[in-house]
């Protein structure tokens, strides 16, 4: 006679080894992270000043770093990162949990277009597009005008919104390219168009 065995509850299943535990087995160790830091936790470790964007150890945090020292390091691509427990935050993101003690899930704009600019009126709510909108000439542009590429003998005049480009025609000089660009960014951007 032959004994039916019930299938094993998810708990009572024995633990697997090595490449058994499954093809994505590598990730769980990399995929926990360390909970977010509290605005109150925040203010007990570091001062942030509105007024001109810095923060400063309250306390401190290792042989190194005493307290009053400007908290945090300039990355390359400009922006400041501060590590509390472990893990690391860009200071944008902390002085918006500072003020308003929200985390803010979407972008947050740096109006002057200088990451390292964390005053409280340098930074403000924005969409990824909105973001983008405010960036700079890119480094490859070989004419020097936000908007404007070579097209043959001619100059085209393209932006970008939500991920698709639009066309705004071909123009004789890089110039009048830079114009049909510059009018269209105001009218889909506003206040986040930059145009230099």
């Amino acid at each position: 006679m032959r004994l039916l065995q019930r299938p094993l509850i998810q708990s009572e299943r024995p633990l697997l080894k090595g490449r058994l535990r499954g093809p994505f087995s590598f990730c769980e160790t990399a995929v926990r992270r360390r909970p977010r830091v509290s605005r109150a936790r925040l203010r007990a470790l570091i001062h942030y000043d509105p007024e001109t964007g810095e923060f400063r150890w309250l306390r401190r945090m290792n042989p190194k770093v005493p307290a009053g020292r400007t908290a945090g390091t300039l990355t390359r691509d400009g922006y400041r990162v501060i590590a509390i427990k472990g893990r690391n935050y860009r200071a944008h993101r902390l002085a918006w949990l500072y003020v308003t003690g929200k985390w803010r899930s979407q972008m947050i704009d740096h109006r002057d277009g200088n990451p390292s600019n964390n005053c409280w009126s340098n930074l403000r709510r924005a969409t990824r597009s909105q973001n983008c909108a405010n960036r700079g000439v890119p480094r490859n542009n070989t004419c020097g005008l936000k908007g404007v590429s070579r097209d043959g003998p001619r100059w085209r005049a393209t932006i970008h919104r939500k991920g698709r480009r639009h066309y705004l025609g071909n123009f004789p000089t890089p110039q009048a390219a830079h114009a049909a660009y510059a009018k269209a960014a105001r009218e889909l951007f506003g206040e986040f168009a930059r145009t230099e």
